[in-house]
């Protein structure tokens, strides 16, 4: 696992870190979902694909996460894992596979609701690691 969860007041947080930053994307992903699910429980069912540009990597890290809130809120859809590709031209893009399993009651046990992604102390190093806080 290369994902932390960080106590923050009444919020929590992750810390993920890679080999770079399509796999610290890749374990942010995996780090919020282990904040609602035990990742255990949920498998690759189905996938979704997803685009996200934008300015700086601070910006697409909550848009992405944010996603897969709307997803979860929307769908029922807990995500599993991810198969990322940065692109670091002029504007920066996240292309990324989102596996998913529909959440089942009798199945998953939803432990923490997560409202949304916070910029308050985001940090996103392109070398592999982030930082980010979640209103819960």
């Amino acid at each position: 696992m290369a994902f932390e969860l960080i106590e923050h007041t009444a919020d929590i947080g992750i810390r993920a870190y890679g080999d770079g930053l399509e796999e610290a994307f890749r374990e942010a992903g995996r780090g919020f979902t282990s904040i609602m699910c035990d990742l255990d429980k949920i498998e690759k069912k189905g996938s979704k694909t997803l685009t996200i540009k934008g300015d700086n990597w601070d910006t697409i890290l909550v848009d992405f996460l944010t996603e897969l809130i709307f997803y979860f809120e929307v769908e029922d859809l807990l995500f599993i894992d991810f198969d990322i590709e940065i692109c670091d031209n002029d504007q920066k893009e996240l292309n990324a596979v989102c596996y998913y399993e529909e959440y089942d009651p009798n199945k998953h046990e939803i432990s923490g609701q997560i409202k949304a992604v916070s910029y308050h102390e985001i940090a996103v190093d392109p070398k592999g690691e982030i930082r980010v806080i979640f209103d819960v």
